[in-house]
């Protein structure tokens, strides 16, 4: 997963995901311009295995991480002959089980569909619960994301996860236990996203407060 090798800054012509806009608007008499990134909504989805008390988290290795590190130590390589090769475990993120909403089904349908797809536990659609829904990266995209809660046992399991290899995805599916999970997600070596330690702050909060 971390063999990044032959790295290289290339022209981004189109995308399947991103589409760069700019909008012109005049806001109490004052005109303004702002560009932002129309992207797609997501599910994401808190997995815990409520037997033996571990949750499952998804390894991956993030381009925009890796390359926001660059620019922190080196600049913008754009102004640069090449891009210096860092570590490749400085764009590897621990992240929650998620995915783009981009079928027309249901959020928690796809959301059952991204649980099975990567990390292979068959879960009951009864079993996913939705927690909330907040707008992500306010300043740029402002795409609406909608947490869900699924409990697992180890008889839902039907596969070893990992996304799908057709369409590239290569994941790691790491088991986090409930006792290291406050210094997990207050580690700042970490690479792992802010919704993380909503969503694990929340399962402490009414998880765990509910069976003390």
């Amino acid at each position: 997963m971390d063999d990044i090798r032959d790295v290289e800054m290339v022209p981004c012509t189109d995308s399947r995901f991103l589409r760069p806009k700019r909008v012109k608007y005049t806001q109490n008499g004052v005109q303004k311009t702002w560009d932002y990134m129309h992207v797609h909504d997501s599910v994401v989805i808190l997995i815990y295995n409520c037997r033996r008390q571990v949750f499952y988290l998804v390894k991956q290795f993030r381009p925009a991480i890796y390359m926001n590190t660059y620019h922190r130590l080196y600049g913008s390589p754009e102004e640069k002959s090449g891009v210096q090769t860092l570590p490749g475990s400085q764009g590897v993120t621990y992240e929650l089980c998620a995915g783009i909403v981009d079928k027309d089904v249901s959020l928690k349908e796809i959301a059952q569909s991204e649980i099975l797809e990567e990390v292979g536990f068959q879960v009951p659609l009864e079993k996913i619960e939705e927690v909330t829904s907040y707008r992500g990266n306010v300043g740029v995209a402002g795409s609406l994301q909608t947490l869900f809660y699924a409990e697992v046992t180890d008889d839902m399991r039907v596969s070893a996860g990992g996304g799908l290899k057709e369409e590239g995805e290569l994941i790691d599916v790491v088991e986090l236990p409930l006792a290291d999970s406050r210094k997990f997600i207050m580690d700042p070596s970490i690479n792992r996203p802010g919704l993380l330690l909503f969503a694990f702050m929340w399962f402490y909060d009414t998880k765990m407060s509910h069976s003390s």
